[in-house]
């Protein structure tokens, strides 16, 4: 699939680390909306239904656990949910991971331009 063609949803309530990855997706050529709570983030999934999901833990009005529970629920969904937080406990990424996250990735490990090479070798 062509950047031009994946859609991706960031949640993410930095307004920052937001603004950098936006801009980074979008000069990739991938299509991108933000939401910046986890209610947000759920109305804009259903609206959007977006290829790849990059989804914060520490959100307001729902946190990412809730959020990722609640997207792995809609049936029918093939979208890809990658958690992208700086909680890097080792026991947060492996309950992602039994929740049905397709990926755990640190921010602070990991540059933009990081995250675009990952996010093409997922889709």
């Amino acid at each position: 699939m062509k950047p031009n063609q994946i859609k991706i949803l960031l949640i993410e309530d930095d307004k920052f680390i937001s603004e950098i990855y936006y801009r980074k997706l979008t000069d990739s050529g991938f299509k991108v909306e933000l939401a910046q709570d986890g209610l947000d983030g759920i109305q804009a999934f259903e609206r959007f239904q977006p290829d790849l999901v990059l989804l914060d833990i520490m959100l307001p009005e729902k946190n990412g656990w809730e959020v990722l529970r609640e997207l792995k629920a809609i049936k029918d969904s093939k979208s890809k949910i990658v958690m992208l937080t700086n909680l890097g406990e080792k026991d947060k990424i492996q309950q992602a991971l039994k929740m049905g996250a397709d990926d755990y990735l640190i921010k602070a490990s990991l540059t933009p331009t990081e995250l675009i090479e990952i996010i093409k070798d997922k889709i």
